[in-house]
Parts: structure tokens; C-alpha cells; sequence
């Protein structure tokens, strides 16, 4: 494979990186009590998942 023969610059490194950029998580409406929760995952508020109760939800 080929190498390169001089080193890149912290500038050209950087902004070939501009465009990685993180993106928020996704958000889906529980069914049961309608806050939002992570998709595919019980919901923290009710602990209800795909229409079933699975676990009891943490109280503060």
C-alpha cells in the first residue's frame, strides 16, 4: 500500500473532519403514556413496551 510521503497538516486533517458531526439521539412517543422515550427500548416513565408492562420505572 502506498504511504504517504510528507505528513498532513493539523489544518487539512481538520477540516476533512468538519463534516463528522454527531446527531441527537431519537426520540419515539410511548403508546401507553405518550412521553418521549428512546425507540425500541421500555419507556422510563411507564415501563411499558410493545403494548406489555416490563418493568417497573424509577421513582425519584
Amino acid at each position: 500500500m502506498p504511504n504517504p510521503k510528507r505528513r498532513h497538516s493539523k489544518t487539512r486533517g481538520r477540516k476533512r473532519r468538519t463534516h463528522y458531526k454527531a446527531t441527537a439521539a431519537a426520540k419515539a412517543e410511548c403508546p401507553n403514556c405518550h412521553s418521549m422515550k428512546l425507540p425500541h427500548r421500555a419507556c422510563p416513565n411507564c415501563g411499558f413496551y410493545n403494548g406489555r408492562f416490563i418493568k417497573v420505572p424509577k421513582t425519584a
